[in-house]
């Protein structure tokens, strides 16, 4: 199913939306250490030891990439959820997990 330039910004909106709500919360129960950057199509988060997760908005190819010190990630909207274009991996679990293993901060949404 193809997406709309406006619906790709929706709900990569909403994506970036939850995450910056979901630290929020961490920085005010947990503590955490977390700087959020959101600026235009880019939602960038820099932790206490200095590491980034930068996660930005690919408009013309309606996808959503993700660079973390682990490696970068491209996820696309497909049937109803974001995944890695490679490996099918969804998109909210996979920025978690990698939001937990590069800064030990867990996170709910």
């Amino acid at each position: 199913m193809s997406i709309t330039d406006s619906q790709f910004h929706q709900l990569a909106d909403e994506m970036f939306q939850s995450i910056d709500e979901a630290i929020e919360y961490a920085i005010d129960e947990q503590d955490a250490d977390v700087d959020i950057d959101a600026s235009g199509n880019v939602l960038q988060l820099e932790f206490e030891d200095g590491s980034k997760i930068v996660i930005n908005k690919q408009e013309p190819l309606h996808q959503i990439w993700v660079a973390t010190k682990f490696g970068g990630y491209h996820f696309s909207y497909v049937e109803g959820k974001w995944v890695d274009s490679r490996n099918g991996t969804e998109f909210m679990p996979f920025v978690l997990e990698s939001i937990q293993k590069q800064s030990g901060i867990n996170l709910s949404l």
